[in-house]
This record gives C-alpha cells, structure tokens and sequence, in this order.
C-alpha cells in the first residue's frame, strides 16, 4: 500500500474495500459507504478534537533537544492537564522517519524538561526508556496557552508539509483531547450524517482520547495503545439500548470508538454513559460485546489498530484484505483510503450466544 503524503480529509477519489460478515470482499468508493448504512442501525463516531500535543524542547540535565509527544492522562477535564504519559524521542522532528529518530538522553526521575513556555519534570520511567510520566509545573491555562501556542500536531514523514492543527480536526471536533486526529471520522460531513439520518439510521457521538499510533520502536509499540480515556453521554447510551432493541447495528466509526464500547458494554451488550477509561488491548481473542461493523483507516500489520481488526475478522480474511489493498493501490495512514469490516457471521454468532447465555 502507498502511505497517503496529502493532507486531504476528503479526497474525491478516497476509495473503501468492504468485507461483508461471511469474509466476501468487494472495492467501492468511499461515498459509497452511505449505502451500507441500513434503517435502524446506529453510527457512532469520535467528536474529539486534536491537540497539538508534539512539543520540542531541550532535557535540562544534559542540554540535549528532544520531542516529547503527549499519549496519554487520567481524564478529559479541561483542568486535568498536569499530569500526561508521553513518548520522548531524540533530536529531529517529524521529517525523519520514526524507526530512523535517535533516542533522547538517558531519563530518569525528577529531569527537568524545557518545552517551550512550558517547565515539566519526569515523575517516573514507565516500561520502556522512552516512554515517560511527566508533570507540567505551570498554572492550567499557562499549560493551554504553551500548548497552542508551542505545540503542534503530532506527523509522521509520510506527509512532508507541515500539518496545521486544522488538518487534524473532523467536522464534529468538539473538546481537544486527542493526541492524533480520530482519523476515520474524516469521512465525515453534515451533508453525509443527514444523508444517514434520512436512510433511518441514527448518529451519536462519543468523545475519546485517541493516542498516538506508532512510536518507530517495535518494543514500545507493543505497549500501545495507553490507557485512554472518555466519556459517553446518556443520550448515545440510550440511542444504542434502542437500536439493540430494534435488532439495528451498531457501525463503529474508527478504532477508538471500538474500543470505548466494548470497554463501557456490559455482559448483556448494553454499554454504561459516562466517564471511564479504556485499558483493554482488542485483539484476534476478543469477544465483541456491543460494535457490528467497524468503518477505519488502512493499517499496517503489528499496529495495535491492525490487531483490533483481527476481533472483526479471522486472519486469512485480513490477509486478503491486505493483499487486495496493495494490488489496488490503497493508500495508508489517516489521509488515506478507508475499509469497512462487519463482525464475520461466524464469530457474532458465537457471540450472540454468549451474551444470551449472560442475560
């Protein structure tokens, strides 16, 4: 596949290769994703907005420069931004690859970080060198003005122009607590949720602090993704009891939403509102509790976005799927083209048997 080098939300020729429940695959544009929405099935997409959570700056203890990408904190409260999980690497910046950037000084807690306006120290070394606690020192609304004013949006090499913050945000963005863009939301306009709403279907939102992705470093992107959290308002719970209840489907629109459902579903596939946050890993052995169908970028094997699509279908069927993708030219990562996976007959099944077995 040809990694996606503009930055273009909505490209006309955006292209979405579906697999169907029994594993049948087929190629068709991507405006063609409105008619595989049916009456009663509910869509539910990420509202998050991207913060520019990329900062550059210079480890205090030994003078080096260092980019601190922010991945993780403990709640979406707009005055909840002290403390974050980041990954720090090495002098550089987006234009190298991730797999090429050198690693940043040796850290270790208590170093002082200057990123910007911003004084932070790293409270703890988590389970990888590069992959840090930190607090910032600053008052609550010195942090949001060094953010927007020093951050910027978190890139990778594939696109060579600099991303503006814009770039990065849907058109239902609502509060800034993502770390990368809810990408697979980028298919979304007005004109296309009204176009569901008058196929019959409903459109709801949650919001979810979508992380960071890949970090170049094999061993540190298997502890990906990091806890993450989110809320669901009581109006998208109740929208998904109903179309439960009505035997609707429940279309997932990128891999957060996913994994902000089947964190909240209960045994029963019913899902709780309100605050929480998702620390499960979704993967080839999970038993999709509430989603149907996953509409999401394309994603490279070993990516922790990659081994969710696994809890839709079995593994010969994605490795078609990618296959198919490359003889056709899909293009990867968030600009790119889209693919839309239904929970195989097979496994819902299996499923739907458990959760009446839990009823």
């Amino acid at each position: 596949m040809i990694p996606a080098s503009i930055a273009t939300q909505r490209p006309r020729d955006a292209r979405l290769l579906v697999i169907d429940e029994r594993g049948a695959i087929t190629h068709r544009t991507r405006a063609d994703f409105q008619t595989l929405v049916r009456a009663g099935d509910i869509v539910v997409a990420n509202d998050a907005a991207t913060l520019p959570a990329s900062l550059a700056g210079i480890h205090v203890p030994t003078g080096g420069t260092v980019e601190v990408r922010l991945a993780g904190r403990d709640s979406l409260l707009p005055r909840d931004v002290s403390r974050f999980t980041a990954v720090v690497f090495g002098s550089g910046d987006f234009r190298t690859p991730t797999e090429h950037r050198p690693p940043p000084p040796f850290l270790h807690a208590g170093d002082e970080l200057r990123l910007g306006p911003l004084r932070a120290f790293v409270l703890n070394v988590l389970a990888h060198p590069r992959l840090i606690e930190l607090r910032f020192e600053n008052p609550v609304a010195a942090i949001w003005e060094g953010l927007a004013r020093h951050g910027r949006p978190i890139q990778y090499a594939y696109v060579p122009e600099p991303l503006a913050i814009w770039d990065t945000w849907t058109r239902i963005a609502s509060l800034p607590v993502a770390f990368e863009a809810p990408s697979a939301g980028f298919i979304l306009g007005w004109d296309l949720i009204d176009v569901l709403r008058k196929r019959g279907a409903v459109f709801a939102t949650i919001t979810h602090a979508a992380g960071i992705s890949s970090t170049g470093d094999a061993e540190l992107d298997r502890l990906l993704p990091v806890d993450e959290p989110y809320n669901i308002p009581a109006s998208t719970a109740a929208l998904l009891k109903s179309c439960r209840d009505r035997d609707g489907r429940v279309i997932a629109i990128g891999t957060t939403v996913v994994r902000a459902l089947e964190h909240a579903a209960r045994s029963n596939g019913t899902v709780r509102s309100g605050a929480g946050t998702a620390t499960q890993r979704i993967g080839a052995r999970t038993r999709l509790k509430c989603v149907d169908a996953i509409l999401s970028g394309t994603h490279e094997q070993g990516t922790s976005h990659f081994d969710l699509l696994r809890a839709f279908q079995d593994d010969d069927v994605l490795s078609r799927m990618e296959r198919e993708a490359d003889a056709h030219g899909y293009r990867t990562h968030e600009f790119g083209d889209s693919v839309w996976l239904a929970n195989s007959r097979s496994r819902r099944i299996e499923q739907e048997g458990d959760l009446r077995s839990c009823a």
